[in-house]
């Protein structure tokens, strides 16, 4: 598979937030971070690009998947979590804005939701696309089952 590199993106990672919403998973905010994570755990990162204040399909998606607790076990097992926002009415810090921006335009992402699973090499530069997603009808166990083939083996 095809590597994407990602060297600008580092420039702007200085900054790393990490979210627990109200379904007790932690959505880290800065890739370095995530990558360093993936590195440590040896998991892929399953980046959300979304505009979580903004996009419906977004908020839906959030409250039919990642909200529920077949989500969070799944995800505690498979996967490091980063969230890619773009929001419109709440601020965000510019360095993770601009790294943001930069997995946006390296992944092409051209709406939201989109769901990127992505393997990280020993630089967190070195990035292999394992797959995609977005809104899938039908809850949790569906959305799972429409990324699930994309986990590594």
């Amino acid at each position: 598979m095809k590597k994407i590199i990602l060297g600008a993106l580092l420039m702007f990672a200085t900054i790393t937030f990490a979210q627990s919403g109200t379904d007790g998973l932690e959505w880290i905010e800065g890739y370095e971070a995530a990558a360093k994570i993936a590195q440590k755990t040896g998991k892929p990162i399953l980046a959300n690009f979304t505009g979580s204040d903004w996009c419906g399909w977004c908020i839906r998606l959030d409250k039919e998947v990642f909200s529920k607790k077949e989500f969070e076990k799944w995800a505690k097992k498979n996967v490091v979590l980063l969230k890619v926002d773009f929001p419109k009415r709440k601020k965000i810090p510019a360095a993770i804005a601009d790294g943001n921006k930069a997995l946006q335009q390296a992944f092409q992402v051209r709406g939201y939701p989109t769901l990127w699973l992505f393997s990280v090499g020993k630089e967190v530069s070195d990035i292999t696309p394992l797959g995609s997603t977005g809104y899938v009808k039908g809850g949790a166990t569906k959305w799972i089952e429409s990324i699930s083939p994309a986990l590594p083996n």
